[in-house]
């Protein structure tokens, strides 16, 4: 059934149905065994390689290059529906999606070519770039350093999500010569060590844990220094999120709605001999529903400002791309707010159409809010408001790139 048909709008684009039918199946076969795998800690290896052949992690490369083609908007429908799926898979493959959307905006060059190619024979790369403990904002304490005639990295990062599950890792590091490089190793290099180590409550199976690097072969050729990045980055990778949330709340409504139909049992004093039949349950189902409608809607319109911005780059017009840039952000962080509250208030009120049975763990119901609630932490809220409101009051454009760590010690000296 299409999405159309479904009630979740018209997707993407007039092709969305034709891209997306193909790993529709895929996600099916990985909703059913989600609430399995989050009950006893099973992390999607399976899963992930299913995509991994189906050509999921290279949407979007262009036809030409061995991908889909895939548009950000059809890009970040798919990972809606994928995420309804199961959420945890969608941030396994977060780092990925960032390091293709890398590669789509960077000039035909033997460093493109080579990734391309790589990519669209199913290849994926996780990430590796936060470090924890006393971590310096905008400096790694990971490093490129020589040894004989080649070059090995050495360092250890937290939170490397989808690392485990990956052909190649994508590491903020620092260069040679004390510039901030981007560096791509091998996941199964002798000197790279990858743990599950992850101990949050929510988005349990994503492999967020620690990855250690010990003298890991490097390729100078895989060193890019990290200042070309794509522009809109901290806009896409804020997006996944966003996507994913949306993800979640469209899985609240479709297994809550599934839930009250099937419940028999009903209390006395309720609006109607089933649940099925009771409007105040109903009512709920469908705010949840409405819920999940609406953020679907807001991130194909964050997705379609950052459309804009990869256009703008690929017309080459540096004064356009800053604007797009700008524009992108600014709508991401309009979004973040608003998205997170609608799926968060619906991972509370489903409880509200069933009776306590709801509770039990092997439901796993509980895993939606856990897993929206991590999610949104990534990325506080409560910047991104203060940011638009800069930006409402007194225009003034966003942060670019930015970084978390230790804080700069302010200085003590008197002023002249």
């Amino acid at each position: 059934m299409s999405q159309v048909d479904q009630a979740w709008g018209a997707g993407a684009s007039a092709r969305y149905e034709d891209l997306a039918k193909k790993f529709r199946p895929l996600f099916e076969e990985i909703r059913q065994g989600a609430v399995a795998r989050e009950f006893n800690r099973i992390l999607p290896d399976a899963q992930i390689a299913s995509l991994k052949r189906a050509g999921f992690g290279a949407l979007r490369l262009p036809e030409g290059e061995g991908g889909r083609g895939a548009t950000l908007p059809e890009f970040f429908n798919l990972l809606i529906e994928l995420s309804a799926a199961d959420s945890n898979i969608t941030q396994a493959l977060r780092g990925h999606f960032g390091f293709v959307e890398n590669v789509v905006n960077t000039v035909p060059s033997a460093f493109r070519r080579r990734w391309a190619e790589r990519i669209s024979n199913g290849e994926i790369a996780g990430n590796a770039w936060t470090e924890i403990g006393d971590a310096k904002q905008g400096t790694f304490a990971t490093h490129i350093a020589r040894k004989g005639d080649g070059l090995v990295l050495n360092g250890e990062k937290y939170y490397t999500t989808g690392s485990l599950f990956a052909d190649w890792i994508d590491v903020g590091a620092t260069g040679l010569e004390g510039e901030g490089v981007t560096v791509l190793v091998r996941r199964d290099d002798q000197g790279v060590r990858v743990v599950d180590d992850w101990d949050g409550f929510g988005q349990k199976l994503t492999a967020s844990g620690t990855t250690t690097f010990s003298e890991a072969s490097v390729d100078p050729l895989d060193v890019v220094v990290d200042d070309t990045k794509f522009g809109y980055s901290p806009a896409f990778y804020q997006t996944v999120h966003l996507a994913t949330l949306a993800g979640i709340g469209r899985a609240i409504a479709i297994e809550t709605a599934a839930a009250v139909s099937a419940r028999i049992r009903q209390f006395s004093h309720a609006a109607g001999p089933r649940s099925s039949q009771d409007p105040q349950v109903l009512q709920v189902v469908g705010r949840i529903r409405s819920n999940a409608y609406a953020t679907t809607a807001i991130v194909l319109q964050v997705a379609a400002a950052q459309e804009r911005a990869h256009v703008a780059y690929l017309a080459g017009n540096d004064e356009a791309v800053d604007r797009a840039n700008a524009v992108a952000e600014l709508e991401t962080s309009q979004a973040l707010g608003v998205v997170t509250n609608l799926v968060l208030e619906a991972s509370t009120i489903l409880f509200d159409t069933l009776g306590a049975s709801a509770a039990k763990s092997s439901t796993a119901l509980d895993r939606h809010w856990r897993n929206a609630r991590t999610i949104s932490s990534h990325n506080p809220r409560i910047y991104k408001d203060r940011i638009v409101g800069d930006f409402a009051v007194n225009g003034t454009p966003p942060p670019g790139q930015w970084r978390i760590g230790q804080a700069p010690a302010l200085s003590t000296e008197s002023p002249d």
